[in-house]
């Protein structure tokens, strides 16, 4: 465990000897990166509460739910990266702030994927039951429960950090920069994370690969109504490519750690910085791309509040 820290502290520490033209690039390539994306999924947020019809219907209240997480994400993500590149370090109980916000938001979007992809479920193969089913006292009941899901998820790694400081003495003025690596250090953290991520991405991928499957034989046998069960099978699989750059973001540091010990400290730095916006931030960014922008009812509405001349256009005519 302390090797792996100390590769993650090499990453970070080689940012000091980078060329200064590299520095900038990869500087603005990842904050331009994140605050296009957060700009975007801000309007489509924005989007989602502008017309009564995106608050009553299920698919939208979901949807609002996964961009929620996915921006708030951004912020300490961004954050953590930045640290580094400002040589700055923060005391452990500061970084903690950051790290257990990325911790606890970093599972909604899954869990939010599953609930979606039932709902489609629902409405593909018991179209008559879903407005019963998916109604919008239920859809913000399983939102809940998703939410509560993973309050006692960081509740449990609170719990597990008592007990490391009880049983070990912990420098509060950290050596190194703040990354989950660091704040998580113990090896009890890492077998956690295992168990955590195995469990949360199996059972979210059965619930997907359950609902494609069903959605795939009403779509291979159904006279009626083949076209709209074709396109819920394209939303669902959808759903499982999310998911699946989701998983990979999950495993962003296992990646950069496992490279580390393979590559020198400058082209290491480069595939972090690359890797830092493709697998960790580009994930979380979709959802408009892939959502947004499918759904016909949200799409020329997105667009609109996207275009700065339309809505200069209709401030000049009031």
């Amino acid at each position: 465990m302390l090797y792996l820290l100390q590769s993650k502290a090499n990453i970070t520490a080689s940012l000091l000897r980078l060329d200064p033209y590299e520095t900038m690039f990869f500087g603005l390539l990842s904050f331009g990166s994140i605050c296009s994306f957060f700009y975007i999924n801000c309007v489509l947020l924005f989007t989602l509460r502008s017309k009564q019809v995106f608050c009553e219907t299920s698919r939208h209240i979901l949807l609002f739910n996964l961009i929620f997480a996915d921006i708030f994400q951004q912020v300490p993500s961004l954050l953590l990266f930045l640290l580094p590149a400002l040589r700055v370090k923060i005391p452990y109980h500061a970084c903690g702030v950051p790290v257990m916000l990325i911790v606890f938001l970093e599972s909604i979007s899954p869990l939010t994927l599953a609930v979606m992809s039932l709902e489609r479920y629902v409405a593909v193969c018991h179209p008559l039951r879903h407005a019963a089913i998916f109604t919008v006292r239920n859809t913000g009941t399983a939102i809940a429960v998703v939410w509560t899901c993973e309050f006692i998820h960081i509740l449990i790694r609170a719990l597990m950090l008592v007990y490391v400081f009880t049983a070990i003495s912990v420098n509060l003025q950290m050596n190194d920069f703040c990354s989950k690596e660091h704040f998580f250090f113990a090896p009890i953290f890492n077998d956690f994370e295992k168990v955590h991520a195995s469990t949360l991405f199996l059972s979210v991928g059965v619930a997907i690969i359950s609902s494609t499957i069903g959605v795939a034989l009403v779509a291979r046998s159904a006279s009626t109504e083949k076209e709209s069960a074709k396109k819920a099978l394209h939303t669902l699989l959808l759903h499982l490519i999310h998911l699946s750059l989701n998983l990979t973001a999950s495993l962003y540091s296992t990646i950069i750690l496992a490279i580390a010990r393979n590559v020198g400290r400058l082209n290491l730095l480069r595939i972090y910085n690359l890797f830092f916006v493709f697998l960790f931030i580009l994930p979380r960014c979709l959802s408009t791309l892939i959502y947004g922008l499918r759904d016909q009812i949200i799409r020329p509405v997105l667009l609109q509040n996207l275009s700065c001349r339309w809505r200069s256009s209709v401030f000049l005519k009031k």
